[in-house]
């Protein structure tokens, strides 16, 4: 969950820390000097490599840069390298002063490992352990910044040599025709595109974005007083939090796609997301108010990146190029392809962060503007595709028998002054084929009275969104689903109201009646709130139409949660001695879906006609005899 993440920051963690400047020095290659070289290789000669680039005029503006940023001290020590220097005659003395500028306003900031003038300029120069070429030479290796370069007979990727094979007392030289281009790598290209500004602010944000103290590489010295280690070296690695939800964008060892909008798309966003993320002082007053102000900031932009990164390893088709006509669908790193595990958290059938017919007009990577990255491709966007039904905004499915869906079932106190509920709750399974796929997770509770009086059932509702529209179902079940020889049809009574709080922390308590279901000629529930559910048939009761709660409950644990259904059995002895309800309430489960898209057709042709049925981002849900419900993302 994000939490743990809004956690760290409004704890305040201090997440900048002060590091050395002196270069990281690496264990030298224990490899023989000769376990390289293919070819004719120069014979070795007097100094270190620091000595030789120092010492050759040609190179003289690289030697200043080398110089100003510390890497001296590497370069002639005894650890081994592959050094591939820029000549003066295409990196001037004016663009070295430049570099070394920027190192200095940098290094009042930044520690040298984040200095965009070492990662880019100097360590995309140099590589550990010693490299030679051949007339034969292709060869893939990694720099020093860990990018990966192409090391052929005549050049490092599109630098041509002048020099090859210097050998010197702690690596080889070689001389270049100009610098080697930097290719930056999904995450880094966020800062160099100034029409994606405001998504480079929130990845590079360092309430995720910080260094981690790594205890296994770093250099012990002793035990202090307190029976602390005290380290000599301390080393530390750099860590995004954001990462985990969204991928290792930032991985020269990994391939990925990522959707990314424009300045003005991510202002567009947010605004229309923002309302979506109201908490209330309550939720506050739990998590202190810094962790509130992150909650909102947190959660509303990572509704927008959630579900915009794509990965090789699931997605080997668009990567490989095929055409559109091939690409049925991709999957976001936020997918769940396992089926069972996705329909335990989201409910029967729901495909999010699964996006069909990418790259037809109006998909998902239809008119994206393709970036080459050193580790994928940046898809930026002027107009943004992804549809929030298929991320974020989704479907809350209270299964009545999940754990933690019930909260509580109303009590009485016997003559002996034992507190004993007034229904049991009983979990049924489908076993009539007839309703199997018609039962949400095909099982459903069934609620038995324990005595004679009324009794309420009150569940949980989690990971609300604020000022959302949702249309509210509760959904039951027939005695038949559970037993086809079931003589039990009769229906119950029953009444619903919410409670949950408003920004103050108010309590609102709302019955829910026929002035909630206002599109319904035929509203369900009387203006007292009371409700006659069916007893032959899957019966989808609309509860509220299109019904905002002013707080959000999104991403937030909640042990206790804020927002309750009360499900209250009225039915009246009288009913029953008349033979036409009965006290035994079975429930499906509660549906608080996006308003509109969950619509009733008549004989499968009035909303969705055949051609569309059981296309992508269609489901539907059988209902009694010839109707059914279906969802599409529009």
């Amino acid at each position: 969950m994000i939490t743990k993440y809004i956690k760290k920051a409004a704890k305040g963690v201090a997440y900048l820390l002060l590091y050395s400047s002196t270069p990281l020095l690496l264990a030298s290659c224990s490899d023989t000097w000769d376990d390289h070289y293919e070819g004719t290789v120069a014979g070795a000669n007097d100094g270190s490599l620091w000595e030789a680039i120092r010492n050759n005029p040609e190179l003289s503006n690289f030697t200043s840069v080398i110089e100003a940023t510390g890497y001296d001290k590497s370069l002639g020590s005894s650890q081994v390298f592959t050094v591939f220097a820029p000549t003066n005659a295409n990196f001037s003395k004016s663009e070295a002063d430049e570099l070394i500028a920027q190192y200095k306003l940098e290094k009042q900031t930044v520690n040298d490992a984040d200095n965009t003038v070492i990662k880019e300029f100097v360590q995309n120069h140099i590589a550990l352990f010693n490299y030679s070429v051949s007339p034969s030479s292709n060869d893939s290796i990694v720099l020093m910044n860990g990018k990966y370069a192409v090391l052929k007979s005549g050049a490092l990727d599109n630098s041509t040599f002048q020099l090859t094979n210097q050998l010197y007392g702690n690596g080889v030289l070689f001389t270049v025709s100009e610098p080697v281009h930097y290719s930056a790598n999904v995450f880094e290209y966020m800062r160099k595109d100034a029409e994606l500004d405001s998504v480079r602010a929130f990845l590079y944000n360092p309430w995720f974005y910080y260094k981690k103290f790594n205890p296994a590489s770093s250099v012990e010295g002793g035990i202090d007083e307190l029976g602390r280690t005290i380290y000599l070296d301390s080393a530390f690695v750099q860590r995004n939090d954001l990462f985990e939800e969204l991928g290792e964008i930032n991985s020269e060892d990994s391939t990925y796609w990522m959707i990314v909008p424009t300045n003005d798309q991510w202002r567009l966003l947010l605004e229309q997301y923002e309302p979506y993320f109201k908490y209330d002082t309550r939720i506050g007053n739990q998590l202190t108010v810094g962790t509130l102000d992150s909650l909102i900031y947190t959660n509303t932009r990572m509704a927008i990146l959630k579900g915009t990164t794509f990965s090789r390893t699931i997605n080997k088709n668009i990567f490989a190029g095929v055409k559109s006509s091939g690409i049925d669908s991709v999957y976001s790193t936020n997918a769940v392809l396992d089926y069972n595990k996705r329909n335990t958290m989201w409910g029967n059938n729901f495909n999010y962060f699964q996006y069909f017919n990418p790259l037809v007009s109006g998909g998902v990577l239809d008119e994206a503007d393709s970036v080459s990255c050193s580790n994928g491709r940046v898809m930026k966007v002027h107009d943004w595709k992804l549809n929030e039904l298929q991320t974020f905004n989704r479907w809350i499915v209270v299964q009545a028998e999940s754990a933690g869906s019930i909260k509580e079932i109303s009590t009485s106190v016997d003559k002996n002054g034992n507190i004993v509920p007034l229904a049991n709750n009983i979990n049924r399974s489908v076993t009539n084929n007839e309703y199997k796929k018609h039962v949400w997770n095909n099982s459903f509770v069934e609620f038995q009275p324990t005595t004679t009086s009324m009794y309420e059932i009150t569940f949980n509702i989690k990971n609300l969104l604020s000022n959302m529209g949702y249309d509210i179902y509760l959904v039951s079940a027939p005695a038949a689903a559970a037993d086809s020889n079931a003589v039990d049809t009769l229906g119950t009574k029953l009444r619903c109201s919410l409670k949950y709080y408003d920004h103050d922390g108010k309590a609102i308590t709302d019955l829910l009646t026929s002035k909630h279901t206002p599109s319904l000629t035929q509203p369900r529930a009387t203006s007292a709130g009371i409700i006659e559910t069916k007893g032959t048939e899957m019966d989808y009761i609309l509860l509220a139409e299109d019904y905002k709660f002013p707080v959000c409950t999104y991403g937030v644990k909640e042990d206790d949660p804020e927002v309750r259904l009360y499900v209250e059995n009225r039915t009246k002895n009288s009913d029953m001695n008349d033979g036409k309800f009965n006290k035994v309430t079975r429930i499906d489960c509660i549906l608080l879906v996006p308003h509109g898209t969950l619509q009733l057709v008549d004989n499968l042709g009035e909303y969705v006609s055949p051609q569309y049925q059981g296309m992508p981002g269609v489901l539907m849900f059988p209902h009694g005899n010839n109707l059914m419900y279906y969802y599409m993302f529009r």
